[in-house]
């Protein structure tokens, strides 16, 4: 009963965009209604301008959904914009967080159709957003300043529609390649990145893909039929199991259970997701054309089947099969594989390891840019490739938790267009972490956010402000910094994420077990010798601070250095202590004490609140301060 309601939810909500007048010009147009083309369109709907996804099946969410990569990695401290929107929406469907706590490899698992109901749920909603299903996109051009896409519907007629602002929401970033932006494929070598982990030479080896299968348990036998390409060995060492004889990972050689209960859903369902000689499969498709990708995809699927099949009849899952109630398809697999990798574009800048693992140093100070977080390691899928014993070990590499700059969704070389999804400029080491699923919801919204603001500016994405982006996407609850010193529920967060963007002040990254993160430690007490990043907005302070002395800082010295600020800047602020006490108070912090040392969340709250130095010093696409 419940199944049957749902689908007829399902059928409303589909008509309901298909009813939607048909527009043949729009403001914003987003190709692929995937994990970041929705988040995309939304996000520039939600600020009042015309927007039109178009997906080419009949799901909304790309890898989240279409892909069955229901088991979200990362990000669980940091519900950073849309993500945590759609995290806490799945929360109300299952009746709180903790019962997405379902599997052992993530703490939000969800059904696909679930996802898929929840965000046309949301889109619905958008006055401003249409969506089309079941469209194929044939060819862009660009003419007086506008962007003309054709397209064809599930009956093969022919659209067009334009727009002002383009979004390649795909999954291999086939948008870019139409547009004729310049692009990688694989691995680039550590003499072209300057990253030690990366190979000695350039490849074209992208990471392998999945068709993710979604299992139920039936309570009786629903063993298949032996698949034509059935070969046991290649799944013998899975799992702890009779067959398992020579385990390339021994380490990592865990049980049967362990196996299934990886990716357990709510509903007594299984996601089937599994990288230790499971149903990774090897398959460079980005510059395959496009009509070819689905014959060829058919590997991958038999992989899948075969993996199966070895479940049931070898480690006796018989009575565990390919749920029938979640895709429509006729084989019950997921429309879409799950690609971990696509085409990296050349954007306005590239975002490397050594901008997350040492953010102060680099002569970009990408940083102060940021429009999305991540705290995931750099996790590359190899196993399946032929030769992967002379790959760099890409397994689970630690790094620090970071931002993401903003400047990698736009295309060096094209105008009026944003690249979203897993095609952002990155190098292919840091695509492994920045694929995952809660920084490409961010990277979506990133991306409707300056299409809209762009938009309403009349101007092109490259010219608007990342001050003004970033502003946006702080009032809709994002992250620009990783910060778990405090949450974004709570006053100081602003403050935090203003002045931590500025760099003012600087956090400190790193490693926990599997989990990354960066702290501002506001708690701490402040040193003089933590207050270089001063100097880079206002140098004239060079004579009053002693950058070696690791002397505590009381709050009347801090004083006097804001009040040569406040002079030298021509700012207008009450620096008295009356103001600071009730500054204080406002903020929920004791009162303060000229004599006594202060804390590090001091500092940041009086640089923010009397200062301002995020909003009064604006910056370039590259980290560049621009009116100092």
């Amino acid at each position: 009963m419940i199944k049957h309601f749902i689908l007829i939810g399902l059928f409303f909500l589909l008509l309901f965009f298909q009813l939607k007048t048909e527009k043949t010009e729009v403001d914003v147009l987003i190709v692929g209604g995937g994990t970041s083309g929705i988040s995309a369109g939304i996000s520039s709907a939600r600020l009042g301008v015309s927007t039109l996804i178009l997906e080419e099946y009949s799901w909304l969410g790309g890898m989240l959904t279409s892909a069955g990569v229901s088991a979200i990695d990362g990000n669980y401290k940091l519900p950073s914009g849309f993500w945590g929107e759609f995290r806490d929406s799945l929360a109300v469907h299952y009746g709180g967080l903790q019962n997405l706590s379902t599997g052992w490899v993530s703490k939000v698992l969800f059904e696909p159709s679930v996802g898929n109901k929840i965000l046309n749920t949301i889109a619905a909603k958008e006055e401003f957003l249409d969506v089309k299903f079941n469209t194929y996109v044939s060819s862009i051009t660009k003419k007086k300043g506008s962007w003309s896409v054709t397209y064809r519907d599930i009956k093969g007629k022919k659209h067009t529609v334009k727009c002002k602002i383009l979004i390649d929401g795909t999954e291999l970033g086939d948008v870019a390649k139409l547009c004729n932006v310049s692009y990688d494929v694989g691995m680039e070598s550590h003499k072209i990145t300057g990253e030690d982990i990366a190979p000695e030479n350039s490849n074209h080896i992208i990471q392998d893909l999945t068709y993710v299968a979604i299992l139920k348990d039936y309570g009786k036998d629903v063993k298949i039929e032996k698949p034509a390409s059935y070969d046991p060995s290649l799944f013998a060492c899975c799992c702890s199991n009779p067959l398992c004889v020579n385990p390339k990972e021994p380490d990592r050689l865990w049980s049967q259970e362990r196996l299934l209960n990886y990716g357990r859903l709510p509903n007594n369902k299984f996601m089937i997701n599994w990288p230790l000689e499971g149903n990774d499969y090897y398959l460079n498709l980005i510059d395959v054309d496009v009509a070819d990708r689905d014959e060829l995809l058919k590997e991958a699927k038999e992989q899948t089947m075969n993996f199966v099949y070895f479940m049931q009849h070898e480690l006796g899952f018989n009575t565990i099969g390919l749920a029938d109630d979640e895709y429509p398809t006729a084989d019950k697999l997921p429309f879409i594989p799950y690609h971990r990798e696509s085409r990296r574009i050349h954007g306005l800048v590239r975002f490397q390891l050594e901008h997350i693992t040492d953010p102060y140093t680099q002569n970009q100070l990408l940083y102060r840019t940021n429009i999305a977080v991540g705290d995931y390691p750099v996790d590359h899928h190899h196993a399946r490739y032929q030769g992967a014993e002379e790959l760099p070990n890409l397994y689970f590499h630690a790094i620090p938790s970071f931002g993401l700059p903003m400047g990698v969704m736009l295309p060096k070389e094209v105008d009026d267009l944003i690249v979203a999804e897993k095609s952002i400029s990155v190098s292919n080491i840091v695509n492994g972490t920045t694929r995952l699923q809660p920084v490409v919801l961010q990277i979506g919204q990133a991306a409707g956010t300056l299409a809209a603001i762009a938009v309403k500016k009349k101007c092109n994405p490259k010219d608007v402000s990342v001050r003004e982006v970033q502003n946006q996407l702080l009032s809709n609850g994002v992250y620009l910094m990783p910060f778990l010193d405090v949450n974004k529920t709570e006053k100081m967060f602003l403050p935090l994420q203003r002045i931590g963007a500025t760099g003012m002040l600087r956090a400190e990254g790193k490693t926990v077990g599997w989990s990354n993160e960066t702290w501002m430690r506001i708690d701490d007490v402040l040193k003089q010798n933590e207050l270089e990043g001063l100097l880079d907005y206002y140098p004239y302070l060079s004579k009053h601070l002693d950058l070696t002395s690791t002397q505590e800082m009381h709050l009347d010295t801090f004083l006097s250095l804001i009040n040569i600020i406040i002079s030298e800047e021509s700012i207008n602020v009450d620096t008295s202590i009356e103001s600071v006490t009730n500054l204080y108070h406002e903020f929920s912090l004791s009162s303060p004490q000229l004599n006594s040392s202060m804390t590090r969340g001091e500092a940041i709250l009086l640089l923010d609140q009397w200062l301002d130095p995020f909003n009064r010093v604006d910056v370039g696409i590259t980290g560049k301060l621009l009116n100092k």
